[in-house]
């Protein structure tokens, strides 16, 4: 049962018989000469479980990186950030980060956004409890697609959070086609984001394949989402983890890769993967303070300002809008 001061709002499930965007996104992917799943599709429950596992491991820097800036320029930041009257959380995942800027920040509402529902409620719950004078408004949705939120969330005094350097994920054109809609929605607000710099690749690369193998488990449970929710039959033992840095573009690459030839079958259709093959699962994009800021720039933003570790390894900026 959802607390009276919390909501969580998902789109109501289609028909039947008529198509989903998401299966059809799905198997457009699996279908392309080159097969790609949307990173999104990594968040099921198990997944978004396995990702706040991840953020545990000694090889995965950027967590840590940002906790470190938000705790020793905290203050800084809620002074550029200025006076909130709504922080909007996206993809909020268990909601710790956004949590620790309660106390600086003071929100009166907090509206955290993530494509998984049912963990989001989860946290919301604990929520509840923590901060029995904060309203919480939560969204079960794919702000990707679109951002766009509900009329009773007011429009004065809006900041975007936005943490975990997620904004990677995007190529730079959606990245800033998202940047722009976030712009749209808080006028006179901002947006606060974390940015993962570029690194040599021996950093990098061991951050999205630890020795515990916990990132591969989280690449492979994909496979095992995909079949819930396509009615495939993808075997995790055919598949194995990869990734990879492309320095030329300034990203990490994750991959999962055939071990032998297989074929995968749906409903209405299916695919024969070559061993070697291998299906695209996500980008990370890194970028350099000066690159990211002509971004944020680009997308309308102005009194863009960026802090960062003791090592420069990670930023976070506050941007107005």
């Amino acid at each position: 049962m959802v607390h009276p001061r919390s909501m969580l709002a998902t789109a109501p499930p289609p028909p039947l018989e008529a198509p989903c965007p998401a299966l059809q996104e799905l198997q457009a992917g699996l279908l392309a000469p080159a097969a790609h799943i949307d990173p999104k599709f990594l968040y099921d429950t198990l997944g978004s479980s396995l990702f706040t596992a991840i953020t545990q491991l000694p090889e995965y820097y950027p967590t840590r990186c940002e906790a470190e800036i938000l705790r020793d320029h905290g203050a800084a930041i809620a002074r550029h950030v200025g006076a909130v009257d709504t922080l909007i959380d996206l993809g909020a995942g268990d909601c710790v980060k956004a949590e620790r800027l309660f106390g600086a920040l003071r929100p009166r509402r907090y509206v955290p956004i993530d494509i998984s529902a049912e963990y989001l409620q989860t946290a919301v719950a604990r929520l509840e409890h923590a901060h029995p004078g904060l309203e919480i408004i939560a969204l079960g949705q794919d702000f990707h697609d679109a951002l766009a939120l509900p009329a009773h969330v007011p429009a004065s005094r809006r900041l975007f959070f936005y943490p975990g350097s997620s904004i990677g994920n995007l190529d730079p054109a959606q990245a800033l086609s998202l940047l722009t809609c976030i712009r749209a929605e808080c006028a006179g607000g901002g947006l606060l984001i974390g940015v993962d710099r570029v690194k040599p690749r021996h950093i990098l690369e061991p951050a999205y394949d630890d020795a515990l193998h916990l990132t591969a488990t989280f690449n492979l449970n994909l496979l095992r989402h995909v079949n819930a929710l396509l009615g495939s039959d993808f075997d995790v033992h055919d598949w194995s983890h990869v990734a990879r840095y492309d320095e030329a573009h300034s990203r990490i690459e994750m991959h999962l890769q055939a071990l032998t030839d297989v074929r995968v079958c749906w409903p209405g259709a299916q695919r024969r993967f070559s061993s070697g093959e291998r299906i695209h699962t996500e980008n990370s994009y890194k970028y350099t303070v000066d690159a990211f800021r002509d971004l944020l720039a680009r997308a309308g933003f102005g009194d863009i300002q960026h802090w960062s570790d003791s090592r420069e390894w990670f930023s976070v900026f506050s941007a107005r809008a």
